[in-house]
Protein backbone atom coordinates (compact mmCIF):
# COMPACT_ATOMS: atom_id res chain seq x y z
CA UNK A 1 0.00 0.00 0.00
CA UNK A 2 1.60 3.45 -0.51
CA UNK A 3 1.27 6.84 1.67
CA UNK A 4 -1.26 7.96 -1.59
CA UNK A 5 -3.26 5.16 -0.52
CA UNK A 6 -3.07 5.90 3.02
CA UNK A 7 -4.34 9.08 2.67
CA UNK A 8 -7.49 7.90 0.43
CA UNK A 9 -8.33 5.43 3.41
CA UNK A 10 -7.58 8.06 6.40
CA UNK A 11 -7.41 11.81 5.69
CA UNK A 12 -4.50 13.38 7.25
CA UNK A 13 -6.58 15.53 9.70
CA UNK A 14 -7.41 12.08 11.09
CA UNK A 15 -3.35 10.96 11.81
CA UNK A 16 -1.53 11.88 15.45
CA UNK A 17 0.72 14.77 14.97
CA UNK A 18 3.77 12.45 15.01
CA UNK A 19 2.74 10.71 11.82
CA UNK A 20 4.63 12.42 8.91
CA UNK A 21 4.34 11.64 5.55
CA UNK A 22 7.96 12.31 3.60
CA UNK A 23 8.31 12.45 -0.33
CA UNK A 24 11.91 12.03 0.97
CA UNK A 25 13.90 8.42 -0.56
CA UNK A 26 16.05 6.77 1.81
CA UNK A 27 19.84 6.99 0.98
CA UNK A 28 21.29 4.43 3.09
CA UNK A 29 23.73 3.63 0.16
CA UNK A 30 25.09 7.17 0.22
CA UNK A 31 25.87 7.40 3.90
CA UNK A 32 28.21 4.30 3.85
CA UNK A 33 29.92 5.69 0.81
CA UNK A 34 30.24 8.94 2.34
CA UNK A 35 31.29 7.00 5.48
CA UNK A 36 34.25 5.97 4.08
CA UNK A 37 35.46 8.82 1.61
CA UNK A 38 34.63 11.42 4.35
CA UNK A 39 38.62 11.34 5.11
CA UNK A 40 39.09 12.65 1.66
CA UNK A 41 35.68 14.71 1.65
CA UNK A 42 37.11 16.59 5.20
CA UNK A 43 40.49 17.89 4.12
CA UNK A 44 38.89 18.83 0.59
CA UNK A 45 36.65 21.02 2.34
CA UNK A 46 37.80 22.04 5.33
CA UNK A 47 40.27 24.11 2.95
CA UNK A 48 37.25 25.47 1.02
CA UNK A 49 34.97 26.38 3.43
CA UNK A 50 37.85 27.87 5.36
CA UNK A 51 38.70 30.39 2.62
CA UNK A 52 35.19 31.17 1.71
CA UNK A 53 33.91 32.08 5.13
CA UNK A 54 36.45 33.76 6.82
CA UNK A 55 36.26 36.85 4.62
CA UNK A 56 32.41 37.03 5.42
CA UNK A 57 33.19 36.35 8.92
CA UNK A 58 35.56 39.35 8.58
CA UNK A 59 32.98 41.55 7.02
CA UNK A 60 30.23 40.73 10.13
CA UNK A 61 33.11 40.74 12.69
CA UNK A 62 31.75 42.64 15.84
CA UNK A 63 33.00 46.28 16.76
CA UNK A 64 34.72 44.97 19.53
CA UNK A 65 37.51 43.00 18.04
CA UNK A 66 40.04 43.85 15.81
CA UNK A 67 40.68 40.44 14.18
CA UNK A 68 38.48 37.49 13.76
CA UNK A 69 40.14 34.47 11.83
CA UNK A 70 40.62 31.00 12.00
CA UNK A 71 43.78 29.03 13.25
CA UNK A 72 42.58 25.67 13.03
CA UNK A 73 39.53 24.32 10.63
CA UNK A 74 38.67 20.60 9.89
CA UNK A 75 35.18 19.12 9.95
CA UNK A 76 36.20 16.65 12.33
CA UNK A 77 36.03 12.45 11.64
CA UNK A 78 32.05 11.99 11.82
CA UNK A 79 30.43 12.08 8.41
CA UNK A 80 27.05 14.19 8.31
CA UNK A 81 24.07 11.67 7.59
CA UNK A 82 21.46 12.04 4.85
CA UNK A 83 18.19 11.05 5.66
CA UNK A 84 16.05 11.71 2.82
CA UNK A 85 16.49 12.89 -0.81
CA UNK A 86 13.84 14.30 -3.08
CA UNK A 87 13.60 15.60 -6.81
CA UNK A 88 12.55 19.42 -7.26
CA UNK A 89 10.49 20.10 -10.20
CA UNK A 90 12.50 23.27 -11.81
CA UNK A 91 12.65 23.91 -15.50
CA UNK A 92 13.37 21.30 -18.42
CA UNK A 93 17.31 22.31 -18.96
CA UNK A 94 17.96 21.87 -14.88
CA UNK A 95 17.93 18.71 -12.54
CA UNK A 96 17.34 20.22 -8.78
CA UNK A 97 17.36 17.87 -5.72
CA UNK A 98 17.15 18.11 -2.10
CA UNK A 99 18.63 16.54 0.50
CA UNK A 100 18.24 16.23 4.03
CA UNK A 101 20.86 16.12 6.54
CA UNK A 102 21.90 15.39 10.20
CA UNK A 103 24.96 16.08 11.53
CA UNK A 104 26.37 15.33 15.19
CA UNK A 105 30.02 16.75 14.21
CA UNK A 106 33.12 16.03 16.27
CA UNK A 107 34.90 19.16 14.44
CA UNK A 108 38.36 20.82 15.39
CA UNK A 109 37.54 24.68 15.05
CA UNK A 110 39.36 26.68 16.41
CA UNK A 111 38.64 31.08 16.56
CA UNK A 112 42.00 33.35 16.90
CA UNK A 113 40.23 36.29 18.32
CA UNK A 114 42.31 39.84 18.93
CA UNK A 115 40.32 42.90 20.97
CA UNK A 116 41.36 46.36 20.03
CA UNK A 117 42.72 46.37 23.72
CA UNK A 118 45.66 43.78 22.10
CA UNK A 119 44.29 41.10 24.22
CA UNK A 120 44.03 37.33 21.82
CA UNK A 121 42.19 34.45 22.72
CA UNK A 122 41.67 31.21 20.82
CA UNK A 123 38.27 30.27 21.02
CA UNK A 124 36.52 26.75 20.02
CA UNK A 125 34.08 26.07 18.70
CA UNK A 126 32.68 22.67 19.92
CA UNK A 127 29.51 20.60 19.99
CA UNK A 128 28.13 21.37 16.87
CA UNK A 129 24.77 19.98 16.16
CA UNK A 130 22.85 20.54 12.34
CA UNK A 131 19.78 19.49 10.93
CA UNK A 132 19.09 21.23 7.57
CA UNK A 133 18.47 20.81 3.77
CA UNK A 134 21.09 21.02 0.89
CA UNK A 135 19.93 21.80 -2.46
CA UNK A 136 21.84 20.82 -5.42
CA UNK A 137 21.12 22.38 -9.12
CA UNK A 138 23.10 20.70 -11.97
CA UNK A 139 22.28 23.02 -14.61
CA UNK A 140 22.92 23.45 -17.45
CA UNK A 141 21.92 20.27 -18.97
CA UNK A 142 24.08 19.04 -22.39
CA UNK A 143 24.64 16.41 -24.53
CA UNK A 144 28.27 15.98 -23.23
CA UNK A 145 29.28 13.85 -20.09
CA UNK A 146 28.58 13.77 -17.34
CA UNK A 147 25.28 15.67 -18.87
CA UNK A 148 25.44 18.90 -17.05
CA UNK A 149 28.18 22.16 -17.00
CA UNK A 150 28.16 23.23 -13.55
CA UNK A 151 26.81 22.08 -10.55
CA UNK A 152 25.11 24.64 -7.76
CA UNK A 153 24.51 23.92 -4.30
CA UNK A 154 23.10 26.08 -1.42
CA UNK A 155 21.65 25.53 2.34
CA UNK A 156 18.04 25.55 0.82
CA UNK A 157 16.47 25.43 4.82
CA UNK A 158 18.35 25.92 8.38
CA UNK A 159 16.18 23.90 10.76
CA UNK A 160 18.43 23.55 13.41
CA UNK A 161 22.17 25.04 14.75
CA UNK A 162 23.56 24.36 17.40
CA UNK A 163 27.54 24.93 18.79
CA UNK A 164 29.08 25.98 22.29
CA UNK A 165 31.96 28.65 22.69
CA UNK A 166 34.85 27.99 24.80
CA UNK A 167 38.10 29.91 25.30
CA UNK A 168 41.56 27.20 25.74
CA UNK A 169 42.39 27.57 28.90
CA UNK A 170 40.28 30.33 30.10
CA UNK A 171 36.44 31.79 30.45
CA UNK A 172 34.67 33.00 27.67
CA UNK A 173 32.32 35.01 30.20
CA UNK A 174 35.22 37.10 31.12
CA UNK A 175 34.77 39.41 28.77
CA UNK A 176 30.92 40.76 28.88
CA UNK A 177 28.71 40.35 25.34
CA UNK A 178 31.64 38.31 23.51
CA UNK A 179 30.12 35.19 23.35
CA UNK A 180 26.54 36.54 21.89
CA UNK A 181 28.98 38.99 19.45
CA UNK A 182 30.80 35.74 17.91
CA UNK A 183 27.82 33.62 18.18
CA UNK A 184 25.70 36.26 16.30
CA UNK A 185 28.94 36.34 13.84
CA UNK A 186 29.30 32.89 12.95
CA UNK A 187 25.15 32.65 12.18
CA UNK A 188 25.13 35.90 10.06
CA UNK A 189 28.39 34.21 8.16
CA UNK A 190 26.86 30.93 7.27
CA UNK A 191 23.46 33.12 6.17
CA UNK A 192 25.10 35.43 3.92
CA UNK A 193 27.45 32.58 2.37
CA UNK A 194 25.79 29.41 1.97
CA UNK A 195 22.04 29.98 2.84
CA UNK A 196 19.59 30.05 -0.21
CA UNK A 197 19.17 31.98 -2.55
CA UNK A 198 22.60 32.49 -2.02
CA UNK A 199 24.91 29.58 -4.02
CA UNK A 200 28.17 28.39 -4.94
CA UNK A 201 29.14 27.10 -8.39
CA UNK A 202 31.22 24.43 -9.75
CA UNK A 203 31.86 24.31 -12.81
CA UNK A 204 32.11 20.73 -14.14
CA UNK A 205 32.51 21.85 -18.52
CA UNK A 206 34.13 24.78 -20.02
CA UNK A 207 31.56 27.89 -20.11
CA UNK A 208 30.04 30.54 -19.23
CA UNK A 209 27.73 30.21 -15.92
CA UNK A 210 27.14 33.43 -15.14
CA UNK A 211 23.83 33.31 -15.42
CA UNK A 212 23.45 30.36 -12.71
CA UNK A 213 24.69 33.49 -9.95
CA UNK A 214 23.01 35.09 -7.16
CA UNK A 215 21.14 37.92 -8.96
CA UNK A 216 17.99 40.20 -8.01
CA UNK A 217 14.91 39.61 -9.81
CA UNK A 218 12.98 42.29 -8.54
CA UNK A 219 11.78 44.52 -5.52
CA UNK A 220 9.15 43.93 -2.30
CA UNK A 221 7.32 46.82 -1.65
CA UNK A 222 6.20 46.28 2.04
CA UNK A 223 3.88 49.20 3.81
CA UNK A 224 3.22 48.20 7.93
CA UNK A 225 0.20 49.56 8.32
CA UNK A 226 -0.94 48.03 11.68
CA UNK A 227 -1.22 45.38 14.21
CA UNK A 228 -4.71 44.47 16.03
CA UNK A 229 -5.34 42.71 19.12
CA UNK A 230 -2.09 42.07 20.13
CA UNK A 231 -1.23 39.93 23.05
CA UNK A 232 -0.24 41.96 26.62
CA UNK A 233 3.16 41.38 27.57
CA UNK A 234 3.29 43.41 30.49
CA UNK A 235 1.80 43.15 33.93
CA UNK A 236 1.09 46.70 34.55
CA UNK A 237 0.30 48.91 31.55
CA UNK A 238 0.29 47.75 28.09
CA UNK A 239 2.91 46.34 25.33
CA UNK A 240 5.35 48.56 23.71
CA UNK A 241 5.59 47.10 20.53
CA UNK A 242 7.57 47.08 17.23
CA UNK A 243 8.17 45.20 14.08
CA UNK A 244 11.03 43.65 12.59
CA UNK A 245 10.99 42.78 9.05
CA UNK A 246 13.21 40.61 6.73
CA UNK A 247 13.37 38.63 3.80
CA UNK A 248 16.88 37.28 4.76
CA UNK A 249 17.62 37.66 8.42
CA UNK A 250 21.21 39.63 7.88
CA UNK A 251 21.75 42.79 9.92
CA UNK A 252 21.74 45.45 7.09
CA UNK A 253 18.95 43.72 5.06
CA UNK A 254 16.49 44.19 8.20
CA UNK A 255 14.28 46.79 8.99
CA UNK A 256 12.86 47.92 12.32
CA UNK A 257 9.59 50.09 13.00
CA UNK A 258 9.23 52.68 15.59
CA UNK A 259 8.13 51.30 18.92
CA UNK A 260 4.53 52.46 20.37
CA UNK A 261 4.22 52.87 23.55
CA UNK A 262 1.28 51.08 25.82
CA UNK A 263 -0.72 50.12 22.68
CA UNK A 264 -1.89 46.67 21.54
CA UNK A 265 -3.64 48.11 18.39
CA UNK A 266 -0.63 50.04 16.94
CA UNK A 267 -0.97 51.65 14.09
CA UNK A 268 3.07 52.29 11.74
CA UNK A 269 2.18 52.83 8.42
CA UNK A 270 5.67 52.93 7.74
CA UNK A 271 6.73 51.64 3.89
CA UNK A 272 10.12 49.47 3.54
CA UNK A 273 11.52 47.78 0.01
CA UNK A 274 13.38 44.53 0.30
CA UNK A 275 15.71 43.15 -2.99
CA UNK A 276 14.55 40.00 -4.16
CA UNK A 277 16.75 37.50 -5.28
CA UNK A 278 14.20 34.28 -5.88
CA UNK A 279 10.43 34.75 -5.64
CA UNK A 280 9.45 31.26 -6.12
CA UNK A 281 11.05 30.47 -2.67
CA UNK A 282 11.64 33.79 -0.40
CA UNK A 283 9.37 34.62 1.96
CA UNK A 284 8.72 37.95 4.11
CA UNK A 285 8.71 37.38 7.88
CA UNK A 286 7.16 40.01 10.25
CA UNK A 287 7.93 39.55 14.05
CA UNK A 288 6.36 41.68 16.59
CA UNK A 289 8.21 42.20 19.81
CA UNK A 290 7.63 44.13 23.24
CA UNK A 291 10.13 46.44 24.19
CA UNK A 292 11.19 45.83 27.50
CA UNK A 293 13.70 49.17 27.36
CA UNK A 294 17.33 47.80 28.59
CA UNK A 295 16.61 44.20 28.86
CA UNK A 296 15.61 42.06 26.30
CA UNK A 297 12.81 42.34 24.28
CA UNK A 298 9.76 39.79 24.26
CA UNK A 299 8.64 38.25 21.36
CA UNK A 300 4.91 38.76 20.82
CA UNK A 301 4.53 37.21 18.36
CA UNK A 302 5.75 36.22 14.14
CA UNK A 303 4.32 35.84 10.80
CA UNK A 304 5.07 35.40 7.08
CA UNK A 305 3.76 35.72 3.48
CA UNK A 306 5.20 33.27 0.32
CA UNK A 307 6.38 35.83 -2.52
CA UNK A 308 4.77 33.17 -4.55
CA UNK A 309 1.72 33.82 -3.71
CA UNK A 310 1.27 37.64 -4.84
CA UNK A 311 0.52 38.65 -8.37
CA UNK A 312 3.63 40.52 -9.91
CA UNK A 313 2.07 44.34 -10.21
CA UNK A 314 -0.34 44.25 -8.24
CA UNK A 315 -1.59 45.66 -4.40
CA UNK A 316 -2.39 42.81 -1.76
CA UNK A 317 -3.95 43.71 1.19
CA UNK A 318 -3.15 41.19 3.80
CA UNK A 319 -4.31 40.16 7.57
CA UNK A 320 -1.82 37.89 8.99
CA UNK A 321 -2.34 35.85 12.38
CA UNK A 322 0.59 35.79 14.81
CA UNK A 323 2.27 32.83 15.95
CA UNK A 324 4.74 31.78 18.37
CA UNK A 325 6.85 30.01 15.90
CA UNK A 326 6.40 29.65 11.95
CA UNK A 327 8.12 26.18 12.22
CA UNK A 328 5.17 24.76 14.59
CA UNK A 329 2.15 24.32 12.32
CA UNK A 330 -0.17 23.07 14.83
CA UNK A 331 0.01 26.38 17.28
CA UNK A 332 -3.67 27.50 17.51
CA UNK A 333 -2.95 29.97 20.09
CA UNK A 334 -4.25 33.56 19.72
CA UNK A 335 -1.57 36.42 19.71
CA UNK A 336 -3.11 38.97 17.31
CA UNK A 337 -2.82 40.19 14.00
CA UNK A 338 -0.76 42.41 11.81
CA UNK A 339 -1.81 44.23 8.86
CA UNK A 340 0.30 44.67 5.63
CA UNK A 341 0.15 45.96 1.66
CA UNK A 342 2.48 44.49 -0.67
CA UNK A 343 3.55 45.20 -4.51
CA UNK A 344 6.24 42.64 -5.75
CA UNK A 345 7.31 44.43 -9.15
CA UNK A 346 10.20 41.99 -10.94
CA UNK A 347 12.49 43.91 -12.79
CA UNK A 348 11.58 43.89 -16.52
CA UNK A 349 8.09 43.34 -15.02
CA UNK A 350 6.42 45.18 -18.25
CA UNK A 351 7.36 42.35 -20.73
CA UNK A 352 5.77 39.72 -19.04
CA UNK A 353 2.31 41.07 -17.96
CA UNK A 354 -0.21 43.75 -18.33
CA UNK A 355 1.94 46.33 -16.71
CA UNK A 356 -0.13 48.82 -14.11
CA UNK A 357 2.63 51.50 -15.21
CA UNK A 358 2.11 51.70 -18.72
CA UNK A 359 3.05 54.68 -20.56
CA UNK A 360 -0.95 55.14 -22.01
CA UNK A 361 -1.72 56.57 -18.85
CA UNK A 362 -0.24 59.99 -17.22
CA UNK A 363 2.13 58.29 -15.14
CA UNK A 364 1.92 59.93 -11.37
CA UNK A 365 5.41 60.41 -9.67
CA UNK A 366 5.38 57.16 -7.80
CA UNK A 367 4.73 55.29 -10.94
CA UNK A 368 7.48 56.91 -13.42
CA UNK A 369 10.21 55.94 -9.88
CA UNK A 370 8.89 52.42 -9.46
CA UNK A 371 9.15 51.88 -13.52
CA UNK A 372 12.70 53.80 -13.58
CA UNK A 373 13.64 51.03 -11.06
CA UNK A 374 12.48 48.05 -12.81
CA UNK A 375 14.18 47.67 -15.81
CA UNK A 376 16.88 45.26 -13.97
CA UNK A 377 20.15 46.94 -14.41
CA UNK A 378 22.29 47.91 -11.82
CA UNK A 379 19.77 46.91 -9.64
CA UNK A 380 21.66 46.13 -6.09
CA UNK A 381 24.18 49.09 -6.90
CA UNK A 382 21.39 52.06 -7.43
CA UNK A 383 18.79 50.38 -4.75
CA UNK A 384 20.18 52.91 -2.30
CA UNK A 385 19.65 55.65 -4.91
CA UNK A 386 16.48 54.54 -5.84
CA UNK A 387 15.25 54.14 -2.52
CA UNK A 388 16.31 57.53 -1.53
CA UNK A 389 14.66 59.03 -5.01
CA UNK A 390 11.35 57.60 -3.95
CA UNK A 391 11.52 59.35 -0.57
CA UNK A 392 12.11 62.17 -2.30
CA UNK A 393 8.59 62.40 -4.54
CA UNK A 394 5.58 63.67 -3.06
CA UNK A 395 2.55 62.03 -4.81
CA UNK A 396 0.19 65.16 -4.45
CA UNK A 397 -3.35 64.76 -5.53
CA UNK A 398 -7.26 64.63 -4.53
CA UNK A 399 -8.97 61.44 -2.88
CA UNK A 400 -12.24 61.21 -3.58
CA UNK A 401 -14.20 58.79 -0.96
CA UNK A 402 -18.01 57.34 -1.46
CA UNK A 403 -19.02 55.41 1.44
CA UNK A 404 -22.03 53.54 -0.19
CA UNK A 405 -23.27 51.15 2.73
CA UNK A 406 -22.60 48.91 5.79
CA UNK A 407 -24.00 45.53 6.39
CA UNK A 408 -24.32 42.97 9.19
CA UNK A 409 -23.14 46.43 11.69
CA UNK A 410 -23.33 44.78 15.40
CA UNK A 411 -26.49 46.30 17.49
CA UNK A 412 -25.55 48.37 20.12
CA UNK A 413 -28.84 49.67 21.28
CA UNK A 414 -31.24 48.02 23.70
CA UNK A 415 -33.75 47.67 21.22
CA UNK A 416 -31.12 45.27 18.99
CA UNK A 417 -30.50 48.37 16.43
CA UNK A 418 -28.02 51.25 16.25
CA UNK A 419 -27.91 54.47 14.63
CA UNK A 420 -24.63 54.68 12.81
CA UNK A 421 -22.76 57.05 11.04
CA UNK A 422 -18.85 57.05 9.70
CA UNK A 423 -16.28 59.62 10.75
CA UNK A 424 -13.55 59.79 8.01
CA UNK A 425 -9.92 60.99 8.83
CA UNK A 426 -6.74 61.48 6.59
CA UNK A 427 -4.29 60.74 9.43
CA UNK A 428 -1.00 62.87 8.68
CA UNK A 429 -3.26 65.85 7.47
CA UNK A 430 -5.81 65.42 10.34
CA UNK A 431 -8.84 66.44 7.43
CA UNK A 432 -12.12 65.31 8.64
CA UNK A 433 -15.69 64.30 7.36
CA UNK A 434 -18.69 62.31 8.23
CA UNK A 435 -21.68 61.11 7.08
CA UNK A 436 -25.56 61.73 8.12
CA UNK A 437 -26.51 59.89 10.95
CA UNK A 438 -28.42 56.65 9.66
CA UNK A 439 -31.29 55.69 12.61
CA UNK A 440 -32.50 52.13 13.18
CA UNK A 441 -30.22 50.35 11.11
CA UNK A 442 -28.27 47.62 11.21
CA UNK A 443 -27.71 47.98 7.21
CA UNK A 444 -27.29 51.21 6.32
CA UNK A 445 -26.89 53.03 3.10
CA UNK A 446 -25.10 56.29 2.68
CA UNK A 447 -24.22 56.98 -0.59
CA UNK A 448 -22.14 60.36 0.50
CA UNK A 449 -18.98 61.02 -1.28
CA UNK A 450 -16.11 63.35 0.12
CA UNK A 451 -13.08 64.67 -1.29
CA UNK A 452 -9.66 65.14 0.55
CA UNK A 453 -6.51 67.31 -0.82
CA UNK A 454 -4.20 64.92 0.08
CA UNK A 455 -0.48 66.63 -0.29
CA UNK A 456 1.31 63.36 0.16
CA UNK A 457 -0.33 59.92 -0.91
CA UNK A 458 2.43 57.57 -0.37
CA UNK A 459 2.73 58.34 3.45
CA UNK A 460 -0.74 58.88 4.36
CA UNK A 461 -3.60 56.53 5.15
CA UNK A 462 -7.58 56.82 5.65
CA UNK A 463 -9.41 56.29 8.87
CA UNK A 464 -13.06 55.23 8.88
CA UNK A 465 -14.50 54.84 11.87
CA UNK A 466 -17.85 53.71 12.52
CA UNK A 467 -20.14 55.14 15.77
CA UNK A 468 -23.70 54.80 16.94
CA UNK A 469 -25.24 58.01 17.45
CA UNK A 470 -27.17 58.52 21.02
CA UNK A 471 -28.97 61.18 22.41
CA UNK A 472 -26.49 61.51 25.48
CA UNK A 473 -23.40 60.07 23.50
CA UNK A 474 -21.90 57.95 21.04
CA UNK A 475 -20.48 54.21 21.25
CA UNK A 476 -17.45 53.15 18.81
CA UNK A 477 -18.91 50.11 16.67
CA UNK A 478 -15.38 49.36 14.58
CA UNK A 479 -13.32 51.12 11.70
CA UNK A 480 -10.95 50.68 8.80
CA UNK A 481 -7.34 51.53 8.19
CA UNK A 482 -6.96 51.90 4.24
CA UNK A 483 -3.30 52.94 2.58
CA UNK A 484 -3.73 55.13 -0.37
CA UNK A 485 -0.91 53.00 -2.52
CA UNK A 486 -3.51 50.68 -4.30
CA UNK A 487 -6.00 53.83 -5.19
CA UNK A 488 -2.88 55.76 -6.16
CA UNK A 489 -1.74 52.83 -8.91
CA UNK A 490 -5.56 51.66 -10.16
CA UNK A 491 -7.32 54.94 -10.39
CA UNK A 492 -10.33 54.36 -8.68
CA UNK A 493 -12.18 51.06 -7.05
CA UNK A 494 -14.90 49.71 -5.15
CA UNK A 495 -14.07 46.84 -1.94
CA UNK A 496 -15.67 45.81 0.90
CA UNK A 497 -13.98 45.85 3.54
CA UNK A 498 -14.23 44.14 7.03
CA UNK A 499 -14.62 46.14 10.36
CA UNK A 500 -11.71 46.00 12.67
CA UNK A 501 -12.64 45.54 16.67
CA UNK A 502 -16.44 44.31 15.75
CA UNK A 503 -17.84 40.92 16.33
CA UNK A 504 -19.43 41.52 12.49
CA UNK A 505 -20.16 44.15 10.13
CA UNK A 506 -18.23 45.63 6.63
CA UNK A 507 -18.04 48.78 4.86
CA UNK A 508 -18.95 49.64 0.97
CA UNK A 509 -16.50 52.17 -0.45
CA UNK A 510 -15.82 53.46 -3.86
CA UNK A 511 -12.43 55.13 -3.88
CA UNK A 512 -11.06 57.72 -6.96
CA UNK A 513 -7.57 59.07 -7.04
CA UNK A 514 -7.26 62.47 -9.31
CA UNK A 515 -3.14 62.99 -8.92
CA UNK A 516 -1.52 66.13 -9.52
CA UNK A 517 2.28 64.91 -8.92
CA UNK A 518 5.15 66.95 -7.59
CA UNK A 519 8.91 66.82 -6.67
CA UNK A 520 10.52 68.36 -3.68
CA UNK A 521 13.08 70.22 -4.34
CA UNK A 522 16.67 68.14 -3.10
Amino acid sequence: MTVEDSRKILPGQFYPSWVVFSQRQKLTWLNQHLTKIWPYVNEAASDLIKTSVEPVLEQYRPIILSSLKFSKFSLGTVAPQFTGVSIVEDGADSVTMEMEMQWDANSSIILDIKTYLGVSLPVQVKDIGFTGVFRLIFKPLVNEFPCFGAVCFSLRKKKKLDFTLKVIGGDISTIPGLSDAIESTIRDAIEDSIMWPVRKIIPILPGDYSDLELKPVGMLEVKLVQAWDLTNKDIIGKSDPYAVLYVRPLPDKTKKSKTISNELNPIWNEHYEFVIEDATTQHLVVRIYDDEGVQASELIGCAQVLLSELEPGKVKDVWLNLVKDLEIQRDTKYRGQVHLELLYCPFGMENSFTNPFSSNVSMTSLERVLKSGANGTDAIENEKAVTQKKKEVIIRGVLSVTVISAEDLPAVDLMGKADPYVVLTMKKSEARNKTRVVNDSLNPVWNQTFDFVVEDGLHDMLILEVWDHDTFGKDYMGRCILTLTRVILEGEYKDSLQLEGAKSGKLNLHLKWMPQPIFRDS
